[in-house]
């Protein structure tokens, strides 16, 4: 991509790192972890500024997170990040108009995954894999469709492919909530987690732990909020920028994820997608809805880094 610049160096991989405990599935966790301490790093390309922080082990593909509708980088839980990031390099960034980074939030799923394809050949040459979760799992589908060489590996987490047959909306309550000003802890609940008492306690557990930065992101603003609604519906809308068309062309080793039981994106569209990929895997996780994959942080990025170190059969044979 043309007119890019590096505003400020990479984080060390081998940067001070720090023991945290958390609760998981009712036991204490004690892990080291990076994220809540690295700082912004900043690259510009194509007129934007991008707000990114990249971190974990010194070699391997990296793995670019993309994030869900109304998410910045301080959304991404540190428990799953840096389980991740033990065993990858991995980095995280915000989208144009999110967070820190500048420009203007665009409207639909395309134009992001131009804005996200251009950050990424900003900062790494070689492919990349992806984690996608829920609108970022939209972006990771455009991206692999449109941007084949720049992708390795997909891991696509509580999200789906846009319109198409069987695939089924938001549940009622979705709507105020995801409308209300502000995300809470008691919308968090709702939107990302089941009724049950492990539910709830995966959601507190999840507020507390993307709260513990110092100096968090500022909120996604009221614009960038509306584009993002504008985006989601396009891409759910027939004649839009779905996926659901083209999935049989997307054959990218794909790792579909989700919650058994997903209020945001129900868990069916997941099913349907790992159906018409010609080369995907499904796992459902009990008792969890879209935020599933903080709920089995661990128990999920063992999964991921399994499937993401596994040796392509290609270069197998090769």
């Amino acid at each position: 991509m043309s007119n890019t610049k590096l505003l400020k160096g990479v984080s060390s991989h081998a940067r001070h790192a720090e023991q945290c405990s958390y609760q998981l599935l009712g036991k204490e966790v004690v892990m080291t972890t990076f994220s809540l301490d690295v700082p912004d790093s900043f690259a510009e390309t194509d007129g934007i500024r991008f707000a990114y922080r990249r971190f974990g082990a010194a070699t391997g593909t990296p793995l670019v997170f993309l994030n869900r509708f109304r998410g910045t980088m301080d959304d991404w839980d540190p428990l799953l990040v840096d389980a991740l990031a033990q065993e990858r390099p991995v980095i995280l960034f915000d989208n144009a108009g999110i967070g820190r980074s500048s420009g203007r939030t665009q409207g639909t799923v395309t134009e992001m995954t131009q804005a996200a394809a251009s950050f990424i050949t900003s900062i790494v040459r070689n492919p990349v894999d992806l984690i996608g979760f829920s609108l970022g799992g939209y972006v990771a589908q455009r991206l692999a469709l449109d941007y084949p060489g720049m992708v390795h590996r997909v891991v696509l987490a509580g999200t789906g492919p846009g319109a198409g047959e069987g695939i089924l909306p938001s549940k009622p309550q979705v709507g105020p909530l995801r409308s209300a000003p502000h995300m809470d802890l008691e919308a968090l609940r709702v939107l990302f987690f089941t009724e049950s008492a492990a539910g709830m306690r995966a959601g507190d557990g999840l507020w507390e732990r993307t709260h513990s930065r110092a100096d968090r992101e500022p909120e996604v603003s009221p614009n960038s909020y509306d584009q993002q609604i504008a985006a989601i519906k396009h891409w759910s809308t027939a004649g839009g920028d779905a996926a659901y068309p083209e999935l049989g062309r997307l054959d990218h080793p794909v790792l579909v994820a989700n919650g058994n039981d997903d209020a945001m994106v129900p868990t069916v569209n997941s099913f349907i997608m790992s159906q018409r990929l010609p080369n995907a895997e499904l796992v459902v996780y009990p008792d969890s809805g879209h935020g599933f994959l903080f709920q089995y942080a661990e128990i999920f990025a063992a999964r991921v880094n399994e499937f993401l170190d596994r040796v392509d059969e290609a270069a197998a044979a090769a």
